[in-house]
């Protein structure tokens, strides 16, 4: 990337999207955020000085979505390089179709506003889920083939078919890179995006000591910072039509939970259990948000999604961009810190609610 290029972020008020930002002005870049409010109004959890760096000079705010085709050519007039991360993320929606809407329709929308600007080069944020779950004991990569064409949520459906036609796209010459995060946490927003923290901070004041399937199933792991970074390395050196996944460290629930111990400096107490029970609560959950309109806190379909494994490397993001991401152990430590000192600043002792 060119010093002092004009860069287009869709999904910039979200979890990723502003630590990216962030990393983009530190480099002298311009930002153009896409934004469907004026004046974003900053997540729960966020506490950056003075604002954050969508609050920077060298950011301009463009307000409008990714349905809105005007407001993305104006997003995307002059910017050489668009990174295109805004999606429909959450665990429930009240129409099926706002996922595809989004998801597929929204990428659509972003590519053609890049290409008629001129853009030489666009990074599409798309989910380790599209490469679906791996076999216990295996480790999979970009090349692994998905062991079942059955996915678990509609939000994995949605990314699987908008990938395979941004794949697509490349043969038509489209400039996309495309990069699959895994489990993404880390201080920054405490929202749904930003789920893991949100579990860190309950497990250790003791509301969520559930032990999915006794902890046995593997996840990866990463922290929203080398996710950013990863995303910036996949601008300046990723190839054309690739995907490079951007994760960290393989880890069971359980694991997951014993760092969180050994972070906080004390063992925190642990229910093991089988699927039905999570399973029968988040269907009942669902349920309630399908009469009443009351979001979720889970489905079932996201229960599913952690009694399988998702164990992946980032060796090819690592050999082809550089990417270097932090150790699980210090990733929890920072959360840790970050929401010991939410809970200092609210003089309540707990992190603030999303």
């Amino acid at each position: 990337m060119e010093p002092d290029s004009t860069v287009l972020v869709t999904g910039a008020t979200g979890f990723i999207g502003t630590r990216l930002v962030e990393v983009l002005i530190q480099r002298g870049h311009k930002v153009r955020a896409l934004s469907r409010g004026a004046v974003p109004k900053p997540p729960p959890g966020f506490d950056a000085p003075g604002g954050g760096p969508l609050a920077d000079p060298r950011v301009e705010l463009v307000r409008g979505d990714i349905t809105d085709a005007a407001a993305l050519a104006r997003a995307a007039r002059g910017c050489r390089y668009v990174f295109h991360l805004a999606a429909y993320a959450k665990n429930w929606a009240p129409r099926r179709e706002t996922y595809f809407e989004l998801n597929v329709g929204g990428m659509h929308n972003v590519f053609d506003a890049a290409v008629a600007a001129g853009a030489e080069r666009i990074v599409w944020t798309s989910s380790i889920v599209t490469l679906g779950p791996t076999r216990p004991g295996e480790i999979g990569d970009e090349s692994t083939p998905r062991i079942t064409e059955r996915c678990l949520t509609t939000y994995e459906e949605s990314k699987l078919r908008a990938e395979r036609e941004a794949l697509r796209r490349v043969e038509q010459d489209l400039p996309v890179v495309i990069v699959n995060p895994t489990r993404v946490f880390g201080p920054g927003h405490l929202t749904e995006g930003n789920a893991l923290a949100r579990l860190i901070d309950d497990y250790d004041r003791g509301r969520v000591p559930v032990l999915l399937n006794r902890g046995a199933n593997v996840g990866n792991y990463v922290l929203v910072d080398d996710v950013a970074e990863g995303h910036v390395l996949a601008m300046e050196r990723g190839r054309i039509g690739q995907r490079y996944i951007l994760g960290g460290d393989n880890a069971t629930l359980a694991e997951f939970f014993r760092t969180i111990d050994r972070v906080s400096g004390r063992r925190h107490f642990q229910i093991p259990v089988l699927g039905f029970s999570p399973l029968a609560f988040a269907w009942l959950q669902e349920k309630r948000a399908e009469w009443f309109g009351v979001h979720p806190r889970i489905t079932p379909g996201w229960v599913r999604t952690f009694l399988v494994d998702w164990a992946y490397t980032s060796e090819k993001a690592r050999r082809e961009l550089g990417y270097q991401p932090t150790p699980l152990a210090e990733s929890v430590r920072r959360t840790y810190a970050w929401l010991v000192r939410l809970r200092e600043r609210q003089g309540t002792g707990v992190a603030p609610s999303s």
